[in-house]
């Protein structure tokens, strides 16, 4: 679901990334120019290398431009420093991850209960908070489980959950589907379909071409930079 909004949740303007390894430059991004606006699902895609994770870490505020622009929700992440950082990705983002990223002592309650501690709710408005979400991703009656206690497309469902708890604005997806069988790949992405129709902003990188299709639009990468960018009608 695509938003009459015009402002869009993310911008870069001509955005380089360029590390230092064994003394030599390694340009993982060489000028990205993007906008996402609300509402829109979108699939970052590309070889190994071709700058799609550092995209990702970057969009996460985990790492900063060596140049040019990203804006967040309005607001140049480079005037920002660490702990306005945190504070930025606490409120605005939720992230997904391929191995899932869960506290196995923890239980799926407990887990999701993460960022709303941090948050500052109180402990019962967090279990109950955390309870409804994990109830809206199906897992209602697994709440006191542990993650070793669940198959894997059940931890990712918690991942999905943990990511909701904060109301993202935008949710960062790295590769939801690589550690899970293409039956239960196919569950989380219609659940990740179903959380953009609910008004989600949702980021994915994927290098697999059947779980980008779910996006409403792809952009491909290759050495640094955008190649090209498709739209679904």
């Amino acid at each position: 679901m695509v938003s009459t909004n015009p402002e869009p949740i993310v911008l870069l303007d001509e955005v380089r990334k360029t590390y230092l390894m064994g003394g030599e430059e390694v340009h993982a991004l060489a000028g990205v120019s993007l906008n996402v606006e609300p509402g829109v699902f979108c699939a970052i895609m590309g070889p190994s290398g071709s700058g799609k994770s550092t995209m990702l870490n970057l969009l996460g505020c985990l790492d900063r431009p060596t140049s040019g622009q990203y804006t967040l929700a309005g607001q140049d992440i480079s005037t920002l420093n660490d702990d306005r950082l945190s504070e930025l990705r606490l409120k605005y983002l939720g992230f997904i991850f391929q191995s899932f990223n869960l506290i196995p002592q923890l239980t799926v309650r407990e887990n999701i209960e993460l960022p709303l501690f941090y948050l500052g709710y109180e402990a019962i408005e967090c279990a109950r908070l955390a309870t409804e979400l994990a109830g809206r991703v199906g897992l209602g009656n697994r709440v006191n489980h542990r993650p070793a206690e669940l198959s894997g497309g059940q931890q990712q469902r918690v991942a999905v959950a943990r990511a909701l708890a904060n109301d993202p604005q935008l949710i960062l997806a790295d590769e939801p589907t690589g550690n899970l069988d293409s039956a239960t790949g196919k569950q989380v992405m219609e659940l990740l379909v179903d959380l953009n129709a609910q008004g989600k902003t949702i980021v994915m990188v994927t290098h697999e071409p059947d779980i980008a299709a779910y996006a409403q639009r792809r952009i491909h990468m290759l050495d640094g930079v955008i190649d090209r960018v498709e739209e679904r009608s």
